[in-house]
């Protein structure tokens, strides 16, 4: 066994090390740990070409593994990790923890082996956005940042880049979802970020208690020089940092925010020396302008210049698949929103709009309510749900709305054409994750996005 009690004493050389889960994140670990000098076996309960086709890659790295199970060489190991997407209470996890083998996560054991300052975002909605706009604002001549983590760059294949090629002056700007907290010991943010707390993932996560606190392991190892942003209008993280030993800096849409403040007109800083007026603002929404507060408070206690940070604001525009408009066809608006995977960002993507609107629904269920939609929104014209969920979310809603339920996303995106009208917008915001029918919630806005172009060419 490795003794991880202590990071700085971790050595893995030699160590035997089994990884779980043949996904980005995982064969990131394996590999990192083989830059590293351990023996690394890598393993897959599921089996598909893609997983073949990873093991072969690894093999030429010099890495073993199997799909299709997991053999008895996972608890042989002096240490396991764990890819996200495998939970807590899976049976290999179980009977490593009865074995007494450590098991931590990809995001944890990478962090073992940089002393790079880390700005980790969490929260229920906007990580995303508000991670793209610190990496901007933290992309500076003096400063060079990394994006990754749950973005689909593993903080593993950072940190291993890093090792053959050190960059000075660099910040990791991090995604983090709670499953990525599970297995953490000792990973240290210099700076976290909680944008807010809302239902989600109860489908992997006992309650709601155990979602929050698995956020709130983000900031668990953080000391007197370190720093946690936190937004103050959220109820739930209004004061729970109240006794923390890092530095609790909140952020607001009112003009009590630590470092910024907001008025009718403008956002203004310490001094009351006006960052930038609102209307110069690129990326719309009230939403948006949390994850805009969110990110220059952290790139603030980051040393960024607040002349670079107004220019991050004015030019960034958003990302992709979160609320991203597709085109305009005979008079309607097509919005992709796949990366809303919980009701609580449906909720905020339907608070962007005032036109009449067709919403898409569907995917896997993680626990949300779809009942509030729509008496809360009450430009909704119809509800479109395809996937798993389809039948769940047509129980919930369809003696509020006119509903249609169909098969998949292609068919949504065919029912919503015949059936939006001039001036309506049909908006993707599927409020469930995509892996009933997709890999992941890209493929899930690439797929809406063809489906969308390809109503023009059947014109």
């Amino acid at each position: 066994m490795i003794d991880i009690s202590d990071r700085s004493a971790i050595d893995i050389s030699g160590k035997s090390i089994a990884v779980l889960g043949i996904g980005r994140s995982g064969t990131a670990a394996a590999k990192l740990g083989k830059e590293l000098g351990a023996e690394m076996f890598i393993s897959d309960i599921n089996d598909s070409d893609k997983i073949q086709h990873s093991l072969s890659e690894l093999k030429e790295y010099g890495i073993e593994g199997e799909a299709g199970n997991h053999s008895d060489r996972i608890q042989e190991s002096d240490l396991i990790v764990v890819s996200p997407g495998i939970p807590k209470t899976s049976e290999v996890i179980r009977e490593a923890e009865q074995s007494g083998v450590p098991i931590v996560g990809e995001i944890e054991f990478a962090s073992w082996f940089t002393d790079v300052a880390i700005a980790a975002v969490t929260g229920s909605n906007g990580k995303t956005t508000t991670v793209h706009l610190l990496h901007e604002m933290c992309s500076t001549d003096s400063m060079t940042s990394t994006l990754a983590g749950n973005i689909g760059f593993p903080f593993a294949e950072a940190v291993k880049n890093d090792l053959n090629a050190p960059t000075e002056n660099r910040v990791y700007v991090l995604e983090i979802s709670s499953f990525q907290m599970e297995f953490t010991n000792h990973f240290h943010p210099h700076v976290s970020i909680f944008l807010n707390i809302s239902p989600d993932h109860l489908d992997r996560h006992a309650d709601m208690d155990e979602y929050i606190s698995m956020k709130m392991k983000l900031a668990s190892n953080q000391g007197s020089g370190d720093f946690i942003v936190y937004n103050m209008d959220d109820a739930i993280l209004s004061d729970i940092f109240s006794t923390a030993t890092a530095a609790a800096i909140p952020f607001t849409l009112g003009p009590d925010g630590k470092i910024f403040g907001v008025n009718e007109t403008k956002i203004f800083d310490e001094e009351h020396a006006t960052l930038i007026d609102l209307d110069q603002i690129a990326l719309p929404g009230r939403h948006n302008l949390a994850n805009q507060l969110a990110a220059a408070s952290a790139a603030h206690l980051l040393g960024v210049d607040h002349n670079h940070i107004s220019r991050v604001m004015e030019t960034f525009a958003g990302v992709e698949h979160r609320l991203e408009k597709v085109m305009d066809i005979n008079g309607v608006t097509f919005i992709n929103d796949s990366k809303a995977t919980n009701v609580d960002a449906v909720n905020v993507a339907l608070e962007s709009l005032s036109t009449p609107t067709i919403l898409i629904l569907g995917g896997i269920d993680k626990g949300g309510d779809f009942t509030t939609l729509p008496h809360t929104h009450n430009h909704i014209q119809e509800v479109i749900a395809f996937g798993q969920a389809r039948n769940q979310i047509q129980t919930a809603i369809e003696d509020a709305v006119r509903f249609t339920s169909v098969d998949n996303l292609m068919d949504a995106v065919s029912v919503s054409s015949e059936h939006a009208e001039n001036g309506w917008t049909v908006l993707l915001s599927p409020g469930c994750s995509s892996f009933d029918q997709f890999n992941n919630f890209e493929e899930r806005g690439r797929t809406f996005k063809k489906a969308v172009a390809a109503l023009v060419d059947s014109e």
